[in-house]
């Protein structure tokens, strides 16, 4: 139903503390956006600048091609589902949806009809004359949901919607607004979140802010294959990635590195002869990892197992104080608590960043 294009937006409190900075974002009609990042990396106040509940105090903010800046919330065409259900207990799941509709004035056959289909969507026929106190967690985000279907808006706003929900309602209920989006494809949403689950299986994109601005934007499995910097390829992905430090010795259309614990990583990101000697960080994720005896990337005594049903952890000693390598393997491996094992990879799962950055990036 819309697009939204932000030039060099920012967030400035009191005119010294900035929280966002050269944020530069433009999103299609009908995409699902995710904003992920640490706590305190600025998501929920970037989406509370699209409502319009955050005063915008730098850059644009165009919706379908007009800048809003100064345009009031009520106007800008846009529903907003908070991480708090908010809902009125003293009234009716079918008035709680209904409320807005009727501030509008609209007519009480108009009021049905949105509401019965909004109901349908999300399954809610059956709560209609319920409050929200005889509901449950899952069934009140909907409620809230709905309450924003109702409305028709432009974009649809998520903020954290499903965290205070419990693990097995979070999933059920993420598997609701994946399938709400395939009744509304030309929708757009804007969705924050912490869980990279969500973001990974909701997302058409991805953005991920840090350091007051954005690292890296990119489809789920853009950013979990090709990583722009250490930062994604450890935020994305749990386990996050292996980073082991070494040398470039070989470079050419494949690169080999001699790692600082004796282990050797060839990769397929290529090099030139000026980057030999380089130190980089060799990046591969735990399930890219596998026992081997050829030239192994890293060798290590594995110190504890984590058998999770269809995979198991391998936790090595870590080196130096620094964070344990980690392997992930299909299937029980219990026996391999206490045992010495090679692990290697397949050279277009072997990642290279040098300062923080990806080779394939600089």
């Amino acid at each position: 139903m819309a697009n939204l294009k932000l030039t060099d937006v920012e967030k400035t409190y009191g005119g010294t503390v900035q929280v966002l900075r050269d944020i530069n974002l433009e999103i299609d009609e009908g995409e699902l956006i995710v904003f992920v990042g640490p706590s305190g990396c600025g998501k929920s106040t970037l989406l509370r600048m699209i409502a319009g509940l955050e005063k915008i105090t730098g850059g644009t903010l165009e919706i379908d091609g007009q800048v809003v800046n100064d345009v009031p919330p009520a106007q800008r065409g846009i529903a907003m589902v908070f991480q708090s259900y908010a809902l009125y207990p003293h009234m009716t799941v079918r008035e709680n949806m209904s409320f807005a509709l009727k501030l509008a004035k609209k007519s009480p056959d108009e009021i049905d009809a949105a509401v019965d289909r909004a109901a349908k969507m999300l399954q809610l026929d059956p709560y209609l004359d319920r409050l929200p106190k005889a509901l449950s967690g899952g069934q009140r985000q909907r409620v809230a949901i709905g309450r924003s279907l109702v409305r028709d808006p432009k974009v649809y706003l998520f903020d954290e919607p499903l965290s205070n929900l419990d693990a097995a309602l979070r999933v059920a209920t993420r598997i609701e607004i994946a399938q709400l989006k395939e009744q509304m494809p030309d929708r757009t949403m804007i969705y924050v979140t912490h869980d990279q689950v969500e973001a990974m299986t909701l997302a058409s994109r991805i953005v991920v802010l840090a350091n007051k601005g954005i690292a890296q934007v990119g489809s789920p499995l853009e950013l979990y294959e090709r990583p722009n910097s250490e930062f994604v390829a450890q935020f994305i992905g749990s386990p996050s990635m292996n980073l082991l430090p070494g040398e470039v010795v070989e470079t050419g259309t494949q690169t080999r590195v001699k790692l600082d614990g004796g282990g050797t990583a060839l990769s397929d990101y290529p090099t030139t002869e000026a980057d030999k000697g380089l130190r980089v960080n060799v990046g591969v994720r735990p399930e890219d990892f596998v026992p081997t005896e050829d030239t192994p990337i890293y060798s290590g005594k594995v110190e504890i197992t984590e058998a999770l049903g269809e995979v198991t952890l391998l936790y090595f000693q870590a080196e130096g104080g620094g964070d344990p390598v980690i392997g992930k393997l299909p299937g029980i491996h219990r026996e391999m608590r206490g045992k010495q094992v090679s692990l290697g990879a397949e050279p277009d799962k072997v990642h290279l960043f040098a300062e923080g950055v990806s080779l394939l990036y600089r």
